[in-house]
């Protein structure tokens, strides 16, 4: 029963949005705002509760002395110093001086710290790449090699058309692709939804 009723709201709600990524309808996009809304609180609800759960078992590891104490303890009291800032009293909430200084100071370089180790670690998956499958490779290093390049900090005219064409690879190519992802998704999640509705699934077979 629970998974009729899941399978019945996905049936509903995606081809719902898919309609308003085709069209131009104010009722539909009304409907799909609607329903977009109604998702971001249910994900609000998830990362609570994910957030719940995350605290629950650093706490279990350190009550039974399991795992890496040390890491358990920074990161329950990384959540509590975001926790203390954003809804002490008097405190606005995410925009809060407070915050903004933990997320600029603490959050954005440990972020960059992170992403500057990624791109060690893509140029050591491309050396993999180029190895099994060296077509697909080569695209993805050119299209990289390209974004890169229009990303430049580059200033005067030079920099004009590098960020104007960085505007447009972001805009056309990749939000093409992105759209048809969304659409593809929509298409697959409807059509899995039916079947499951209809008993087409492989498992009832």
């Amino acid at each position: 029963m629970r998974r009729s009723i899941l399978t019945g709201i996905v049936l509903v709600t995606g081809p719902l949005v898919l309609l308003d990524l085709m069209i131009v309808n104010p009722s539909v996009h009304g409907a799909a705002g609607a329903v977009n809304e109604l998702l971001v609180l249910l994900a609000a609800a998830a990362a609570v509760g994910g957030g719940a759960t995350l605290v629950a078992h650093h706490v279990r590891n350190l009550a039974a002395a399991d795992g890496d104490s040390a890491a358990s303890i920074v990161v329950l009291l990384g959540m509590a110093v975001i926790l203390v800032a954003g809804l002490r009293p008097g405190s606005s909430g995410s925009s809060d001086p407070a915050v903004l200084w933990l997320v600029a100071g603490l959050l954005a370089p440990i972020a960059a710290s992170v992403f500057a180790l990624l791109f060690i670690f893509l140029l050591a998956a491309f050396r993999r790449g180029f190895a099994l499958r060296v077509r697909e490779t080569s695209l993805m290093a050119a299209a990289a090699a390209v974004v890169i390049v229009l990303l430049l900090p580059v200033g005067g005219q030079a920099g004009d058309w590098l960020a104007a064409g960085a505007a447009w690879v972001r805009d056309v190519p990749l939000g093409g692709a992105f759209r048809g992802l969304l659409i593809g998704i929509g298409i697959l999640v409807a059509v899995s939804a039916a079947r499951s509705l209809m008993g087409l699934d492989a498992d009832d077979e």
